[in-house]
């Protein structure tokens, strides 16, 4: 806050924005699932990054990604479940066996996976063509053309 004893003062740029840690956390831990989809996005890989010019995306069912993050770095798999709920994705082939011989999906973190694959759909698409930085910085759209050339994906 603004105490006298605060060493740096940061510059606030919109009134409106909380910087509270505690009304931070209550917005995230009670977030609806339309936002949750947002703050569930992953990094794309360095292709996808040059080929579409988008950084990140919000991960969903059937991308696939690269774990590059903790126990189960390098391994890849498809994305099986977006778990809104709990804030993790199930990816294939990561689990672990429980002691009754049961075998868990275990939850990764979007943020410590890297998206290798993108699923395409027309709505997909159309995020990343507005998302496209290219050509925001020139000035124009990126038409669903041009995302399906890059993919190399017919869209019917």
């Amino acid at each position: 806050g603004n105490s006298p004893w605060s060493a740096s003062q940061t510059m606030k740029f919109n009134k409106a924005v909380s910087s509270s840690r505690r009304k931070s956390r209550k917005a995230h831990f009670t977030a609806p699932s339309s936002r949750r989809r947002k703050i569930m996005s992953a990094t794309l890989s360095d292709e996808l990054r040059k080929k579409f010019n988008v950084r990140s995306m919000p991960i969903r069912k059937d991308d696939e990604v690269q774990v590059f993050r903790g126990n189960h770095n390098n391994r890849d798999g498809k994305v099986l479940q977006v778990y809104r709920k709990k804030y993790v994705i199930h990816i294939d082939h990561v689990n672990r066996e429980k002691n009754n011989g049961a075998s868990v999906m275990l939850g990764i973190a979007p943020s410590n996976v890297i998206i290798t694959k993108l699923h395409l759909d027309p709505d997909r698409k159309r995020l990343l063509g507005r998302k496209n930085r290219a050509a925001m910085t020139k000035g124009e759209k990126l038409s669903s053309k041009d995302v399906q050339d890059a993919a190399g994906i017919e869209l019917d």
